[in-house]
């Protein structure tokens, strides 16, 4: 190993230990507060944003707690249990997608209901119910733990490798629909687009005779759910475009200098990522 591949190795040790934990307290911080806003403020309480936006919270916390401090463990000891235990391998994978899907769906149903409980028109409000909420999610539950069944199948130790798919096509299933489309894209799309749909029916509710408490309480929802969308798009698209990147360049020969590269990119990416559970909506104010 070259010293620039020594020093790169080094440098993405160290900034994903550091930053890393740094941010695991952080997010920790964060979706604690705001688990505390959403079922303590009475303004919130029983409205289905919050409810969504509280089990995103949920998730997130337990997704931190134990999957990323783990990822983060292992740049600081170099020690990953998921290539000595065969229930660890098979186990990490499918929590850690079935935390991922949750955490990023509920943050599209928050952005669909805000939609539909601030639309003009009647019979489209009447659609956003909290009972509607809660079934919603169960299913929701219900798809990602099925999903995570697959993991558990095909995932097992093999050497070298260590942890891995032992089916090609999970595998690739995995690096492209999985990580590409069902975490990356899609939520992107379908968030950005309903926010958007909210935030313009909040303008024509401002320009109406509405009671000036929902005004406040829409308009609050709304820029909590256009904001959260943001921060998923700006955390969220650079890992899309990482594992987009490592699908297409997966048969390339590559040089240890290149594979070094590619490492510290995978690792900023991936801290980016992080960001992206560790949201915190308490901040903004009541207006």
């Amino acid at each position: 190993m070259s010293s620039v591949e020594a020093i790169l190795s080094y440098v993405v040790k160290q900034f994903s230990a550091y930053v890393g934990f740094a941010i695991i307290v952080i997010g920790l911080t964060c979706n604690t507060l705001n688990i505390a806003v959403f079922t303590q403020l009475t303004i919130f309480r029983g409205k289905q944003s919050s409810f969504y936006l509280t089990t995103e919270s949920i998730v997130n916390c337990f997704q931190i707690s134990i999957l990323f401090t783990l990822r983060t463990l292992i740049y600081a000891f170099a020690y990953d249990p998921s290539q000595t235990s065969i229930i660890w391998c098979k186990l990490r994978l499918a929590i850690a997608q079935t935390c991922a899907i949750i955490s990023m769906t509920t943050v599209c149903f928050a952005a669909i209901d805000q939609y539909l409980s601030t639309s003009y028109h009647a019979h489209i409000r009447r659609l956003s119910t909290l009972k509607l909420a809660h079934h919603l999610t169960c299913i929701l539950i219900c798809l990602t733990l099925l999903h995570g069944v697959p993991y558990v199948i095909f995932y097992n130790i093999q050497s070298p490798a260590g942890c891995m798919s032992s089916s090609r096509s999970f595998a690739i299933y995995v690096s492209f629909f999985y990580y590409c489309f069902l975490t990356g894209l899609l939520p992107i799309i379908v968030s950005s687009l309903f926010a958007i749909l909210a935030y313009l029916n909040v303008r024509r509710i401002t320009r109406q005779r509405t009671p000036i408490i929902r005004r406040r309480l829409d308009r609050q929802l709304t820029a909590m759910i256009l904001v959260r969308v943001c921060l998923l798009i700006i955390t969220v698209l650079p890992f899309t475009a990482y594992q987009i990147y490592l699908f297409k360049a997966s048969t390339d020969i590559k040089g240890t200098l290149q594979i070094a590269i590619e490492q510290l990119v995978g690792a900023v990416a991936y801290i980016v990522l992080i960001c992206n559970y560790s949201v915190c909506y308490f901040y903004i104010v009541i207006y």
